[in-house]
């Protein structure tokens, strides 16, 4: 079905700076038993790829605690630089949509700029750091634990669903071929396949055109507020936030989900 994007409410198609964006309003409309499609983000929504970063390269510079400062407060200051300086890198949209298509590249310099700035410069270290630390991501990717449960029964139920990730097109098909995904969707749309990602407004409305529904009859589901929530919410799909780990929305962010998951299968409660 071919959707006509001056239709839809609220599309910015000059893509300006996210931070830059209104945001959604929230309409408090009660929230359907389920809707025609759903569309699923991939990492840290059905499976778990890169939660909790402090505690996995506090892990990994253990591994190299031989070849770098014994002082125990430099070491810590190294944590935090490689956390600061990644967080640095991430927030420039512009820079993340190139650099999320080559990851270990991008941690590579991220970990290059964090040694720098300790006077401890060394790009072959860290350069094997940041490789380490790509491989250790990957050997610890894993299900969550009702996500194919939930999804067969969701298509069980006649609904039709996609799943929308941003990523590198061979590694994100990787993962999707690891754990035996492929055939529990209708749609798979993979940033490095398709040439857009999230939150390209395009991205969504590709999707609802493959599975040939309305905004209004599907959800988006995600980790990411900006890309599950706000811009499916603008295109008039409903945005709902997946939280696994209960850390609830920041004090301060003014993004209403539709709904918010700790547990994917609470879709079918």
């Amino acid at each position: 079905m071919a959707i006509n994007i001056t239709s839809l409410p609220c599309v910015s198609y000059a893509m300006p700076a996210l931070a830059s964006w209104p945001k959604p309003r929230y309409t408090g409309r009660i929230m359907p038993a389920l809707p025609t499609a759903i569309l699923f983000d991939l990492d840290d929504t059905i499976i778990q790829a890169y939660a909790k970063p402090e505690e996995a390269w506090w892990r990994l510079l253990e591994r190299f605690r031989g070849e770098l400062p014994d002082d125990a407060d430099r070491f810590a200051r190294m944590h935090r630089a490689i956390l600061e300086e990644g967080r640095t890198f991430w927030s420039d949209p512009v820079k993340a949509a190139r650099w999320r298509l080559d990851l270990a590249g991008a941690r590579r310099l991220v970990v290059r700029r964090a040694l720098a700035r300790l006077q401890l410069a060394d790009d072959v270290l860290a350069d094997r750091i940041g490789d380490a630390f790509t491989e250790l991501r990957r050997q610890e990717y894993k299900l969550f634990p009702d996500a194919h449960d939930t999804l067969d029964r969701l298509r069980a139920a006649g609904i039709k669903l996609a799943l929308v990730t941003n990523g590198a097109a061979l590694t994100q098909r990787a993962k999707v071929v690891r754990f035996d995904l492929e055939h529990r969707f209708e749609h798979i749309q993979i940033e490095g396949e398709f040439g857009k990602g999230k939150p390209d407004p395009e991205v969504y409305i590709h999707v609802l055109g493959r599975l040939g529904v309305p905004p209004q009859a599907c959800w988006m589901i995600g980790d990411n507020v900006e890309w599950e929530v706000v811009m499916p919410q603008r295109l008039g799909m409903r945005g709902i936030w997946y939280d696994p780990h209960g850390m609830g929305l920041p004090a301060d962010s003014t993004v209403r989900p539709d709904r918010i998951l700790t547990r994917l299968g609470e879709l079918l409660e």
